[in-house]
């Protein structure tokens, strides 16, 4: 087993020289990740890796076929024999299946952008969780929503994106007396994660430049967590959610020394496994979130009256005030919301 990518003629060397099966580092993720996909969203994309993984290793894959004429002599200049016919028939069927999986992968991603559009209607604020393989999300999202989805401690046990509603309390009486979030876990990252994992995963791993926040879940009792911090945040520039606000969060506290600390203001120190330090990350959730609405007092003319009830299903209204010439109306809104309305502005 080898630690890096070998090329398949690396490959096909290495086996014939060795007489053995040799295995690469993706070739054994691929393996892993095949073994983990429940949904059928998450077994097309490791199947599709696996294809595009497959393609350029046919050709050792068939080369204990030598190819023969039809009298057993080695095949003459100019003419095909059954291993050269085999190998074309494969590749055939394989890109087959990469289009078949990719059209299928399309209404996944359609599907998404209903959601999306759904969600952003409905101004429901969207959290991810993201992080280094076995940093310990799916035991936060479980910890937070009572999400009851497994958790083990081993690498990539979570492979299917999985979402859940969370009611964050009031810090912000009178204005916003409870904010509801959608919060999503995601697949983990890892040092050099294959190239054919990252494409086929692109129409997960993208939801997270849609994110309102991002929490980056650290195993701060890793000794190489700094690295795995690396690999996460160039991962997050890669699919260009590096706008998007973020918290660090740094798991697994209860097995650190006490004097072993993270302190800042996008930083929480938590152990999802205890509940420590959980009442301070759900704060910190609504703090970043809510400071992104708006308040504003909008004057609405009586024949545009319709947007009033457009703010109370859309926005906050915290007071309505009804004017000789226009209702005034003080109001919480996503900044989306008050570019759109701001016009009507007093």
């Amino acid at each position: 087993m080898f630690d890096n990518e070998l090329s398949p003629s690396q490959m096909r060397a290495l086996t014939e020289e060795q007489d053995m099966r040799v295995i690469d580092r993706s070739s054994l993720i691929l393996d892993i990740f095949a073994g983990r996909a429940r949904t059928r969203e998450g077994r097309l994309q490791v199947e599709l890796a696996q294809y595009n993984y497959l393609l350029p290793r046919l050709t050792g894959m068939w080369k204990h076929l030598v190819s023969q004429t039809g009298s057993g002599g080695a095949t003459p200049i100019g003419t095909r024999g059954p291993g050269e016919t085999q190998l074309e028939t494969d590749r055939r069927h394989i890109h087959r299946k990469i289009d078949k999986l990719r059209a299928e992968l399309k209404d996944v991603i359609r599907t998404r952008d209903t959601q999306r559009r759904l969600r952003e209607k409905n101004e429901i604020p969207v959290v991810a969780l993201v992080g280094y393989t076995n940093a310990g999300k799916s035991t936060l999202l479980n910890t937070l929503t009572g999400a009851g989805i497994q958790a083990e401690n081993r690498l990539f046990d979570t492979l299917d994106t999985t979402t859940r509603r969370l009611v964050v309390g009031d810090a912000h009486p009178g204005v916003l007396s409870s904010l509801e979030v959608l919060i999503s876990d995601t697949v983990g990252f890892i040092r050099k994660l294959p190239h054919h994992l990252v494409d086929a995963f692109k129409a997960t791993l993208e939801e997270l430049k849609y994110a309102d926040l991002i929490l980056h879940v650290i195993d701060a009792s890793s000794p190489e967590w700094e690295e795995q911090v690396r690999v996460v945040d160039d991962m997050i520039l890669t699919l260009k959610a590096g706008d998007s606000p973020r918290l660090e969060v740094y798991n697994k506290c209860d097995l650190l020394e006490a004097d072993v600390r993270q302190s800042g203001d996008r930083i929480v120190e938590i152990s999802a496994k205890t509940g420590q330090g959980i009442d301070s990350l759900l704060n910190k959730i609504e703090e970043t979130l809510s400071s992104a609405k708006k308040k504003a007092a909008l004057r609405i003319p009586y024949n545009k009256a319709g947007l009033v009830e457009t703010m109370h299903r859309e926005g906050i209204v915290t007071d309505t005030r009804y004017i000789e010439d226009y209702i005034e109306l003080d109001v919480v809104l996503s900044q989306n919301l008050y570019n759109k309305y701001k016009e009507y502005e007093k």
